[in-house]
């Protein structure tokens, strides 16, 4: 059996796999549908919308859009075949991401596959996913994490805003959005996170300047940083991450982060019964373990200290975690589930963001100059940003909304939609549909986003009132009630980190480096080490008061 997948994976190229599989993997029958301009899609849409009262027209009346005579079913669609999502998952997994473009240029924006018990529809256009988030309900379903949740059955604890669903995770979201989503909240975690970006560079320093210059091994680097970010505004102390001696601990927490993600997938495929017999699944759990135990010590730690300080009838003084274990509105057993789906999110997010902008402003030295005198031109000299300075940099929010155009944190995203007649482009579909919502696709589109593959933060830039691209074109973390909760954080860190970061250094590549591509591991992250070379400016900044 190996000898032959082999001999097949080796002869098949892919653009025969995806047009053929062999007897016994039957292609899902349906007709094909060409890939349809953003533009005639968006009319389209803006024709049903206004047909249905949503919207006002206009421009004259757009004609009825070809199939809004008369519903489609599901069965018209077609998709690639069992074998070649099992070619893809075994054998090209990471490069899952591309998959979506694959499949989108041969089966235009929606198109349907098997995998096991579930039928799956794929959704690889702006307003489409507009169409499924619109229509997703008042409590919106993942379904992606089922081996998260087994991992919590099977120890026993409870799910976090990531993996619980229906009205239990209405009310988690709505005790944990408090002090996390609310942008005037935001004040209160610049001075912390500022204190861990003067380390940050600190460390910087002490790097390049022993080794000629050159920081190695980047993400790596931006993991302890993140660590410490999130862990400051989560436990409302710091860890010590980034100091010349890093705690043991520290680099054990970040091994098991990558672990969980790099096998999450493959977990996710495979069926409950093998897994549990699997020394992968065991590998797995315990990095799991490592995650739980440490979120777990720290929320123990902080309520000790709430004890006390109640005991001596001190007034609580503290943010987050201080406010979700006073205000009796989540069990100590609830909060253990969402600090540790909280504390992967924010590590996960600014560290790969962070590797990748720094990647291509090293490459793109008139961007990083660009950046450098806007910044500059907000806060002079050692000026230290603030949460108004950085509401003045343009550029700055561009940069990092064109990694997350080019490198979504999560590739896609998936809705179950319980409520039968969901209307998506033209189909309907019944009760319990799983759409999957492909978002690198979408922000790799050229229709709507010319020369895609290219690092181009002005795009992002308004043009008077007008936007070049639909609201749906790139949105990594989300939209609408189920949108990341650490949105917010998540930005402040990455502002204050690359506003202070490109002041202090410049940044350059070694044009000896092979390019680094993306890959898959559940989340997108640097397929290679990025090593670059800091050389310091002359302007010091000063430790915030």
């Amino acid at each position: 059996m190996a000898a032959w997948w082999t001999r097949v994976t080796r002869l098949r190229p892919l653009s025969l796999l995806l047009r053929a599989a062999p007897p016994g993997f039957a292609r899902v029958a349906g007709t094909g549908t060409r890939s349809r301009s953003w533009t005639e899609t968006r009319a389209e849409t803006r024709a049903l919308r206004w047909a249905h009262g949503s919207v006002a027209p206009v421009a004259a009346p757009v004609a009825a859009p070809r199939g809004a005579e008369h519903s489609r079913s599901p069965d018209e669609l077609t998709g690639p075949s069992f074998f070649t999502i099992i070619y893809w998952v075994l054998c090209r997994n990471n490069n899952a991401h591309l998959l979506q473009v694959e499949c989108k240029n041969r089966y235009g924006p929606m198109w349907k596959s098997k995998f096991g018990p579930y039928m799956v529809i794929s959704v690889a256009d702006a307003d489409l996913i507009e169409q499924v988030i619109r229509q997703e309900g008042k409590y919106p379903i993942r379904f992606d994490m089922k081996n998260w949740t087994d991992y919590r059955d099977l120890r026993g604890y409870a799910y976090g805003p990531f993996t619980e669903n229906g009205s239990k995770w209405n009310q988690l979201r709505s005790v944990l959005n408090q002090k996390m989503l609310r942008p005037r909240d935001m004040v209160a975690y610049v001075k912390p996170i500022n204190e861990v970006v003067t380390d940050l560079l600190a460390r910087l320093h002490m790097l390049s300047a022993s080794n000629g210059g050159m920081v190695n091994n980047l993400a790596n680097e931006f993991y302890k940083f993140a660590f410490e970010g999130i862990s400051t505004v989560l436990f409302e102390k710091r860890l010590g991450c980034l100091e010349q001696s890093v705690p043991e601990e520290t680099q054990v927490f970040i091994d098991a982060v990558r672990t969980v993600f790099i096998h999450s997938e493959k977990m996710a495929l495979i069926p409950k019964w093998i897994r549990m017999i699997l020394p992968l699944w065991k590998h797995y759990c315990n990095a799991w373990d490592v995650i739980f135990s440490f979120g777990m010590k720290e929320i123990d730690k902080k309520m000790i200290k709430i004890s006390e300080m109640v005991a001596r009838g001190e007034p609580l003084e503290g943010e987050y975690l201080t406010y979700l274990l006073s205000n009796g509105k989540l069990t100590e057993h609830e909060i253990h589930g969402s600090i540790a789906e909280l504390l992967m999110a924010g590590i996960d997010t600014t560290s790969n963001t962070m590797s990748w902008v720094l990647y291509h402003l090293s490459r793109e030295p008139h961007l990083q100059e660009r950046l450098h005198q806007e910044v500059e031109g907000v806060c002079p000299g050692n000026t230290i940003p603030n949460v108004q300075d950085l509401a003045k940099m343009s550029f700055l929010k561009a940069v990092i909304k064109e990694i997350l155009r080019l490198y979504p944190v999560v590739p896609s995203n998936s809705r179950l939609i319980v409520e039968g007649g969901t209307k998506v482009g033209g189909y309907v579909f019944p009760k319990n549909t799983l759409f999957q919502l492909c978002h690198y696709a979408v922000s790799h589109n050229p229709e709507i986003f010319p020369d895609p593959e290219a690092f181009k933060p002005e795009r992002w830039l308004r043009k008077g009132t007008m936007l070049a691209h639909p609201p749906f074109g790139s949105i990594p973390f989300g939209f609408g009630v189920r949108a990341c909760v650490g949105r917010r954080v998540a930005e402040l860190e990455m502002y204050l980190t690359l506003s202070r970061l490109i002041k202090e250094f410049e940044v350059q590549w070694d044009p000896s480096q092979k390019d680094i591509l993306p890959k898959t591991s559940t989340v997108i992250i640097p397929s290679e080490s990025i090593n670059l070379k800091f050389i310091a400016r002359k302007v010091q900044q000063n430790r915030p008061d």
